[in-house]
């Protein structure tokens, strides 16, 4: 008996149970209207801003961006709510494409901070891309240009300016301006005791290139050379191997605002070794303006194997082949193409490879003629003195072998017959 009371109570609960859900489901079914029109999809109705809104969730990040159509990847971060209100205030619903592309545009770089700050283009290079978004009518949002990562100045107390390129270079015949690491000091101290003598001429003006270092001790280290020879040139980026476009744009905007005059600019490297009077024997023979001289090459193709330091992504650069250019370790420019080629540098898309950069791309859009010339190999030879005064540029100079190049090429005692 206690038994079947106790099964009535269990079933009484459970069955009270049962009804009292469905009468709480049916209460609120009955609340919606499920003839009322829902409110429109606004983003899915303009691809403009679906365009916007998933560029600000993307914001929310620290992430990258990555032009598709050739150039570098550039950091985009910030405060996301800040960024959104921004830009939701500005945004129409009826915003078209080409406009949500501008104004993504406009606020991937803040080219004020950029400008406060040394920056690397390694890490640039180095961010992780990804594309922020596609579209089938319009071409991917571009990349910088070299004026939104480049800041131009130097530092000018470590220079002489009128000692290295007296009176603007009205008598300068060849300015020499070799890069060279900041943590070089043997080497620039071996160029100056050695062909760097030639600086002593009145028609021959050198100096070094070098950028800046978030080391505090080796910013100093460098103040102090740059105070005792007065011939360092310092440029607002951080020196390192992915600045060295930055480091040669550095070098034509000084030789252009400080030595406008000169005949000859040579970019060289200070792991070479420059046979000065053979060079300045060839600029006597030369007719031609607007030219660079060098080694040049052809059809030389970007390395796209990622563990090369040489490296370049399609997104970099996508052609198959570079333009033809002057290898970098040393090229003579004539002296009425530094102006332009600084200025067109600064709209052009930046590449970590300053000799494809410069005398590449950037002298092709200009239409300056790279010549070839065969004593400007930009490679290592054999240490013999008459072989070494047949060349004007030799690489891959070690700090102690300048001083045995530099005695080949004084040594009057050896005799170089029918040379």
């Amino acid at each position: 008996m206690a038994g079947r009371l106790l099964r009535c109570i269990v079933i009484l609960i459970l069955s009270s149970f049962t009804v009292f859900m469905y009468v709480s489901k049916v209460a609120t079914i009955e609340k919606v209207d499920y003839f009322t029109r829902a409110k429109p999809d606004v983003v899915s109705k303009s691809p403009g801003k679906q365009l916007v809104d998933q560029a600000i969730r993307l914001l929310s990040f620290q992430e990258t961006t990555e032009d598709l159509n050739g150039g570098i990847a550039v950091q985009v971060s910030g405060n996301s709510s800040a960024r959104h209100n921004d830009m939701s205030t500005i945004i129409d619903e009826n915003i078209n494409v080409a406009d949500s592309i501008a104004l993504i545009r406009n606020r991937r770089i803040d080219k004020d901070k950029l400008q406060e700050m040394l920056l690397d283009s390694k890490h640039i290079l180095a961010w992780k891309s990804e594309q922020l978004f596609s579209i089938d009518t319009e071409v991917p949002v571009r990349m910088p240009l070299v004026r939104t990562i480049y800041k131009p100045g130097h530092l000018d107390s470590g220079i002489d300016i009128e000692r290295r390129c007296p009176r603007e270079g009205l008598f300068t015949k060849l300015l020499v301006l070799i890069t060279s690491s900041l943590r070089h000091s043997a080497a620039r101290m071996a160029i100056r005791q050695t062909w760097m003598h030639y600086g002593s001429r009145r028609d021959v003006g050198m100096a070094f290139v070098l950028g800046r270092s978030k080391n505090k001790t080796l910013n100093t280290a460098i103040d102090q050379e740059g105070f005792m020879y007065q011939d360092l040139i310092r440029g607002h980026f951080i020196d390192s191997y992915n600045n060295l476009t930055l480091k040669t744009i550095c070098l034509l905007e000084w030789a252009d605002l400080h030595c406008p005059k000169a005949k000859y600019i040579l970019k060289t490297d200070d792991d070479m070794f420059i046979n000065v009077p053979k060079l300045m024997t060839l600029m006597n023979t030369l007719k031609d303006n607007r030219s660079i001289y060098g080694r040049r090459a052809e059809n030389w193709k970007p390395i796209r194997n990622r563990s090369s330091k040489y490296y370049i992504s399609h997104s970099q650069y996508r052609n198959t082949t570079f333009p033809y250019f002057t290898t970098g370790p040393a090229y003579l420019l004539t002296g009425d193409i530094v102006h332009a080629l600084y200025v067109q540098s600064l709209s052009t898309a930046f590449l970590k490879l300053e000799d494809v950069f410069t005398t590449g791309i950037v002298a092709e859009s200009l239409g300056i003629r790279r010549v070839n010339v065969r004593e400007m190999a930009n490679s290592r030879t054999k240490f013999e003195a008459c072989n070494i005064r047949q060349k004007i540029t030799i690489h891959m100079i070690r700090n102690n072998e300048q001083f045995d190049l530099w005695k080949m090429l004084l040594d009057d005692t050896i005799k170089c017959d029918n040379r």
